[in-house]
C-alpha cells in the first residue's frame, strides 16, 4: 500500500532530521514511487520554506534566511558566543573586513571600545555601530542595498572591494553543510562576500549552531578558500567532527 501525500511529507521531514539530506532517487526506489512524485513533494516543501531543494534532491533550509528584523531574535546567545570568540581574532594595529547581519553587529558590541584598529564594510548599520569606538578607523564600500543583511552589493560594491586589502574577513553565511559548503540566499551578496575574500589574508566564517548542517540556494566559497570556523556548536556535532577531520579549523566558541 502506498503512502499518502501527508505521510511521504513526515517521511522527508524526518529523514532530513535524521540524515541531514534527501536523495530523490533514494527516497523513490525506497517509496516505490516516481522520482517526478518525490520532487513534487519537495517543491511544496521548498514552499513552505521546510527545505531547500538542490540537485537530485534537498537540504535542511537554514532559518538565516528569515528577514533581518526577525534574525535578531534567532539564537541570539549563540551569536554572542561566536561574536566574543570572534571578536578576538582583531588585532589591535589590525585591518579586517566585517560583513554585515547580525552575527557581525554581534562582533562589533563584542570588540573592545578603545581597540585601534581599521575596519572595512559594506554594511551601514556596521558602520553606524562603530561610532561607538572612536579609535577604530571605518571605511564604508557603497552599492545596491540588499535589505536582508542590510549590506551594498552589486557591481559598483564588488568594484570597491577589489580596491581594499586587509589581514581578516570576518564572514556571515545563511548555511554550513559538508555536501552544500558555505551558502546564502542572494547571487549578489554571494559574489560581494567572495569579492571581499579575495581581498583579506585569512577569512574566518562565523557560524551560530542553528545554521550548522543547512543550506541556502548560493554557494559563497569552498572549504579551502577559508582559514576557519567560529561556532558554538559542540565539537562531538556530526557535522563538526567531519568538517575537522577533513581540515578544516574549527574555533570553539562557549
Amino acid at each position: 500500500m502506498r503512502m499518502l501525500a501527508a505521510e511521504r511529507r513526515d517521511h522527508l521531514l524526518g529523514l532530513l532530521a535524521r540524515q541531514g539530506k534527501i536523495v530523490a532517487k533514494d527516497v523513490a526506489a525506497e517509496l516505490r514511487i516516481s522520482e517526478d512524485t518525490v520532487r513534487r513533494d519537495l517543491r511544496d516543501l521548498a514552499s513552505e520554506g521546510l527545505c531547500q531543494r538542490v540537485y537530485g534532491g534537498a537540504l535542511p533550509v537554514s532559518p538565516a534566511v528569515a528577514d533581518y528584523g526577525a534574525r535578531r531574535t534567532v539564537a541570539p546567545d549563540g551569536k554572542r558566543k561566536v561574536a566574543s570568540a570572534a571578536a578576538g581574532l582583531v588585532r589591535p594595529g589590525g585591518v579586517v573586513i566585517l560583513d554585515g547581519g547580525t552575527t557581525a553587529l554581534a562582533v562589533v558590541h563584542a570588540l573592545p571600545e578603545d581597540l585601534d584598529c581599521t575596519v572595512i564594510t559594506h554594511s551601514p548599520t556596521i558602520a553606524a555601530a562603530l561610532l561607538d569606538h572612536p579609535r577604530a578607523e571605518v571605511f564604508v564600500l557603497g552599492g545596491r542595498l540588499f535589505k536582508h543583511s542590510a549590506v551594498a552589493c552589486g557591481a559598483a560594491a564588488v568594484e570597491a572591494a577589489q580596491n581594499v586589502s586587509a589581514d581578516l574577513f570576518l564572514l556571515g553565511v545563511t548555511g554550513v553543510h559538508l555536501e552544500a559548503g558555505l551558502t546564502t540566499g542572494d547571487a549578489e551578496d554571494a559574489a560581494m562576500k567572495r569579492a571581499l575574500a579575495a581581498r583579506a589574508a585569512d577569512t574566518y566564517v562565523l557560524a551560530s549552531s542553528e545554521k550548522i548542517g543547512t543550506a541556502s540556494r548560493y554557494r559563497v566559497l569552498p572549504w579551502e578558500e577559508i582559514s576557519g570556523l567560529v561556532t558554538d556548536t559542540p565539537p562531538h556535532d556530526p557535522v563538526i567532527e567531519q568538517l575537522t577531520a577533513g581540515g578544516v579549523d574549527v574555533l570553539a566558541a562557549d
